[in-house]
């Protein structure tokens, strides 16, 4: 039996480009970032009609005049904003939010905070590529401290943000990481942060290869990788090296390296992606900062709670089953008084 209604084709990666010319320099990570949303998009099941891209100020904000998607294109540290206010009007809509580490955490930090701590449905992805691209190559809040840049010839004398620290000290629900060049990966994060009810944040390495070139190298060149890079894998032990003979362990309040012949020792820690209480998620978010350690990606924090909009709506809902009053009884409620 048929209904005489077609089911709607398949979206394809090409569906959601556009006749624009993408004007980045050769060579920058941002190509591959556009290639993996445009390719997760298309196997979401959700309509190009129903994606919204919007995004500040810099290289990465580029991104929506590459999406064929509706999009806003706003102001320097403002895209938390203005997403925030699309979801909230139309919480149907599927909204993403592109942004670099300088629009991000420098002027945008303020709105990057509160969008996480209420938790509304918008998906962050935050570009790291250490660097102002855009004005072409000062120290940017996430530059390694000592680092030499135009606007710090002696070296930076502050200490860099850590981004998914501060997503999980903001509340952040999912929290995750990935890297320009690991596409596979990186569409799986992104699929991942799709599914999620609630804020998420998602750091991504990428490389500026004309003012911070090989910024990643030191984890993400393939004849480091494997021996450099934790992938966090929800229910399973960590576990790295080319060897598969490196694993973390839990020594009272610290993580432990362990290295061991033949099989895991059973005490590996088996990452939990899911737990409510991120202590566990905060730890690894700072264990890259250690020399002795690898840098993990993944998702560090999958937690599931009501977002915002829809606590917002059921207090609409709540509001409007009382009566709408007049305008008038509005006026006169509370404490008032006649100013004669």
């Amino acid at each position: 039996m048929t209904t005489g209604v077609e089911s709607p084709k398949p979206l394809t990666k090409k569906d959601f480009e556009t006749d624009q010319e993408v004007r980045w320099c050769p060579g920058c990570g941002d190509y591959a970032i556009l290639n993996a949303v445009q390719n997760t998009f298309a196997t979401l099941g959700i309509p190009k009609e129903k994606f919204v891209i919007v995004s500040g100020i810099g290289c990465s904000s580029r991104f929506p005049y590459y999406m064929n998607t509706y999009g806003f294109h706003t102001i320097h540290g403002r895209a938390p904003a203005v997403a925030t206010g699309v979801k909230l009007t139309n919480p149907e809509l599927s909204v993403w939010i592109v942004t670099g580490d300088g629009d991000a955490l420098s002027i945008g930090g303020n709105h990057l905070i509160h969008a996480m701590r209420r938790n509304i449905n918008i998906k962050v992805l935050m570009f790291n590529n250490r660097i102002y691209g855009l004005t072409k190559g000062q120290a940017s809040p996430t530059s390694e401290l000592g680092k030499r840049t135009k606007s710090s010839p002696m070296g930076t004398a502050e200490e860099p943000f850590n981004p998914l620290s501060l997503a999980l000290g903001a509340s952040a629900r999912f929290v995750a990481r990935s890297v320009d060049i690991f596409a596979p990966h990186l569409r799986s994060v992104l699929s991942a942060a799709a599914s999620h009810t609630g804020s998420a944040f998602i750091e991504i390495f990428q490389n500026c290869n004309i003012f911070n070139d090989g910024a990643w190298d030191p984890w993400t060149e393939k004849q480091v990788r494997d021996d450099r890079v934790l992938m966090l894998e929800h229910g399973k032990p960590l576990i790295w090296g080319k060897e598969r003979n490196f694993g973390l362990r839990l020594k009272g309040i610290d993580l432990e390296i362990v290295k061991f012949e033949g099989e895991p020792p059973a005490d590996l820690l088996v990452w939990d992606a899911r737990r409510a209480d991120p202590t566990l998620a905060f730890m690894m978010a700072s264990l890259g900062d250690r020399p002795d350690a690898p840098m993990p990606l993944g998702v560090f924090r999958h937690h599931d709670q009501p977002s915002f909009e829809q606590r917002v709506h059921q207090q609409l809902t709540e509001a409007q089953a009382k009566g709408v009053p007049s305008l008038e009884s509005l006026i006169g409620a509370g404490e008032v008084w006649d100013v004669k």
